[in-house]
């Protein structure tokens, strides 16, 4: 009778949880609502807390583990709360290495979790076994074991902690698949998170106000930090307040809506070259920005150049600033137009030189006009932008993966909102798109959902409708296919006076593949076609790929080279 007692007693004792539901439960703290991953062993125990949850978490399965971390990656960007990426051990890791590069290069909130050998066998040549943290170190904010079940929940929570903070990134954590399947009792409880905003320092913005004020030519750009950092409200105000002249990088696409009177993104070239004052904020000084050097040419005194981040080491070391602060971006435009306002005689007139930058927009629209509406034969890449653009809803999320092609993206297309245009960032990592796309359904259910993509990323990453489709991802697909890598095609004849290692298979049938993966497409070679394919592609409710032939000759026209 006291044997039996006692064994019930024990049998109504809940056991504790493996290690699975510990890290499980630090992610879902983090606000993480949907699992990538590619399935492996090591790291079971993750998907069985999924499962039994309540509520159970998605867990999105792909085909290729890139696109896994690609998704959660590009979940990071649009809901600006760490994604989650899970990998199984050795070359489910491994191949996790180009994303998880993309994703520090672009300030990408991610935690990308590994499986990891057993502690109980490490240095006998078990299955698997690599020490996966070194790989990741130079790449990402940190790179750890948990090297027991106890290990695991606040391990966990300081790679969440760490990679939504500013500034933001990847991180990384494996767990030995022993101490994975292990179990203890739940005796840490994650705060989610709890990170506290960066101050700037207030003299450094009145200086910047000082320099702002008596420039003439003044031009502002936004980078992707300033959506990253939730600071798109307190941007706007500040453009609108103050009257200046912007120009949109990354996700700072859309902080300025498109067709607003002050974007100037059309008219790059004279804003930078003329401007005697460029703030930049949110995003690096790199070769995209020229390396921070602005105007100076034929003869004309060069720009003075700011550099506004959101934390201190992401302030530009190389370039010659005139000022610069760092500190939460809200904080920062916030402080720096109470600044401006204080500051004697601070409402200088910048209409004439808006003005003169709002003509040159104005010219080169009609000039796009022409390209938009282009006949020819073969396709000009333009006339795909010229259909897709008065389709696109306002909420549309726009996704660009190619070179040559997706150049033209970056030209034609102003989103209406933030939080709208994904690309690779200043990585340049093609095949990305797919994930982002998975990504862009999931966070935004109900918005036009559209990945650009050229024909040589599409061959990297088309195996993965099949995840579109297994999941019921509905996204329209449209490649402008030129049967070249186009980016790399017409440098090398310039250079050599002939090209190799350029050419792909020509009108390679991309459309068919998602046909026989249970997705829709079709083939286009007329340009009167591409509007009624694309209207086709959105009201199919199914992953569809409109696969339009283009003209090999028809190159972006490219002003750097990156280098």
């Amino acid at each position: 009778m006291t044997t039996e007692t006692t064994g019930a007693a024990e049998s109504s004792t809940p056991a504790p949880p493996h290690g699975g539901v510990h890290a499980f439960d630090v992610a879902r703290a983090h606000g993480v609502e949907t699992m990538f991953t590619l399935s492996g062993a090591h790291v079971f125990p993750l998907y069985d807390a999924a499962v039994k949850a309540e509520p159970p978490m998605p867990i999105v399965d792909v085909r290729h583990e890139p696109t896994a971390v690609f998704a959660a990656e590009a979940i990071g960007k649009l809901t600006r709360t760490p994604g989650l990426a899970v990998l199984t051990a050795g070359p489910g890791v491994t191949n996790g290495v180009s994303p998880v590069a993309q994703a520090s290069f672009a300030g990408s909130p991610l935690v990308v979790v590994g499986g990891r050998a057993p502690n109980n066998r490490w240095g006998t040549g078990s299955l698997q076994e690599i020490d996966h943290p070194p790989i990741f170190s130079t790449i990402s904010k940190s790179a750890s074991t948990a090297r027991s079940v106890a290990d695991i929940a606040p391990t966990m929570d300081e790679a969440f902690t760490l990679s939504g903070s500013s500034h933001r990134g990847p991180t990384f954590v494996d767990v030995p698949m022993d101490e994975f399947f292990n179990s203890a009792p739940a005796t840490f409880a994650s705060q989610g998170n709890a990170t506290a905003a960066i101050e700037p320092d207030a003299d450094a913005l009145r200086q910047v106000a000082g320099l702002l004020a008596a420039a003439e030519r003044p031009v502002l750009v936004l980078g992707t930090d300033v959506w990253a950092d939730h600071a798109e409200e307190a941007a706007l105000h500040f453009v609108t307040e103050t009257g200046i002249p912007v120009i949109s990088n990354g996700m700072g696409r859309g902080i300025v809506p498109g067709g607003h009177s002050q974007l100037v993104t059309k008219a790059r070239s004279t804003s930078f070259n003329q401007a005697d004052l460029v703030i930049v904020v949110g995003t690096p000084l790199d070769f995209r920005l020229g390396y921070g050097v602005f105007g100076g040419k034929d003869g004309a005194t060069a720009a003075r150049t700011v550099h506004l981040a959101d934390s201190p080491g992401q302030v530009s070391g190389h370039a010659e600033l005139a000022g610069s602060a760092s500190g939460d971006l809200s904080s920062v435009f916030t402080g720096l137009l109470a600044a401006l306002q204080s500051t004697p005689g601070s409402r200088p007139d910048w209409a004439p030189w808006l003005s003169t930058l709002q003509t040159e927009v104005a010219a080169a629209t009609a000039r796009d006009q022409e390209l938009l509406t282009a006949a020819a034969d073969p396709i000009h890449p333009a006339r795909i932008y010229g259909e897709l653009l008065p389709r696109l809803a306002d909420d549309a999320v726009v996704i660009g993966d190619g070179g040559d092609f997706v150049s033209f993206a970056g030209k034609f297309v102003e989103p209406k909102r933030p939080g709208g245009w994904l690309d690779p960032g200043p990585y340049g990592c093609l095949g990305a798109g797919m994930g982002a796309a998975m990504a862009a359904r999931i966070a935004r259910p109900s918005s036009q959902v559209v990945l650009l993509y050229g024909d040589g990323a599409a061959g990297m990453s088309l195996m993965d409708v099949d995840t579109l489709v297994r999941h019921r991802l509905p996204v329209v697909m449209i490649v402008g296919n030129n049967s070249a890598w186009g980016l790399e095609k017409g440098p090398m004849q310039w250079l050599y006076g002939y090209d190799v290692a350029a050419d792909l298979a020509p009108q390679t049938r991309y459309d068919q593949v998602v046909t026989a993966l249970g997705g829709g497409g079709e083939l286009v070679t007329d340009p009167k076609e591409i509007g009624p394919a694309i209207d086709r592609a959105f009201a199919s409710g199914v992953p569809y790929l409109v696969n339009v032939m283009t003209d090999v000759d028809a190159a972006y026209p490219r002003a750097t080279t990156g280098i």
